[in-house]
């Protein structure tokens, strides 16, 4: 797969910045935080998208309990537009769709990957964030996605097996797409601290096994956790944003915390793309 981050869409400050949350297993929570925080972000004047970069098993609808009539599966095809295709969603940002059980962008066709760089450079002037909603996993798919993107969020569990898959896909970010750094977000943890020392003990075996081609270990940027909350399943059962719903409640707040770094560290060089709405 030929690496793109030196692209005009990784690298530009003149449109979006383009975040990928990516996980290296499922069931981590990586669509609540990707949903949860655009709506944090938006509550901020940010102008929002969220992309369902999951192109095989889509997601994103479910939880924003929405029933899109046009998805990305139809611009690829050229039956709708881009701007029919883009939806709002209950937080104020935007959404974009992708069709689920779809198997032909299950892998990561020449025309599939074409289409798709078409629509990121289309949105990238029109936000100030694109949150990229990735697959699980190394797959072709995924890890083309997240080479779009010029940050990653990787959102793992304390979870022995969510901290194994989460550093093979940092393993493979460092040494097929020459990451400098990925950003961690810790979700579902028990105590205060936690997602810290999580992320340093995945450093220190980083440190000691993984270099991304530069001479140097991958640097791992601890942004967040997200602590257990009952407010969660309560919304994901429910399909709302907890954002929306539950603002005050642990998750949200840690959610809202997520979003004021990321903001001030992250897109806040973008600030020329355009005022705050």
């Amino acid at each position: 797969m030929n690496n793109i981050l030196n692209s005009p869409i990784a690298s530009s400050v003149l449109g979006a910045k383009v975040l990928a949350v990516t996980s290296g297993k499922g069931g981590v929570g990586k669509t609540f935080v990707s949903a949860n925080l655009a709506a944090a972000l938006a509550k901020r004047g940010r102008r929002v998208l969220v992309l369902d970069a999951d192109l095989g098993l889509a997601n994103l609808d479910v939880v924003l309990n929405l029933h899109p009539k046009i998805t990305l599966h139809d611009v690829f095809t050229g039956k709708a537009t881009l701007d029919e295709a883009i939806v709002k969603a209950p937080g104020g940002f935007s959404v974009l769709l992708a069709g689920s059980g779809m198997v032909e962008y299950s892998r990561l066709t020449p025309e599939v990957r074409d289409e798709f760089l078409q629509v990121i450079r289309s949105l990238v002037p029109r936000f100030d964030v694109l949150l990229l909603d990735t697959g699980a996993g190394i797959s072709d798919v995924v890890l083309f996605a997240v080479s779009l993107a010029s940050e990653v969020l990787v959102v793992a569990t304390p979870e022995p097996t969510s901290l194994t898959d989460a550093y093979a896909a940092i393993k493979v970010l460092a040494t097929q797409q020459k990451r400098q750094h990925v950003r961690m977000v810790i979700n579902q943890t028990a105590r205060p601290g936690d997602g810290r020392a999580i992320t340093t003990q995945l450093q220190q075996v980083l440190d000691r096994f993984v270099t991304n081609g530069t001479g140097r270990s991958i640097r791992l940027i601890h942004v967040g956790d997200i602590p257990a909350d009952p407010s969660v399943r309560e919304a994901v059962m429910r399909r709302q944003l907890l954002m929306v719903n539950t603002p005050g409640c642990p998750a949200a707040l840690a959610v809202s915390e997520l979003a004021r770094k990321l903001d001030e560290t992250v897109i806040s060089p973008a600030e020329s793309s355009g005022a705050r709405t």
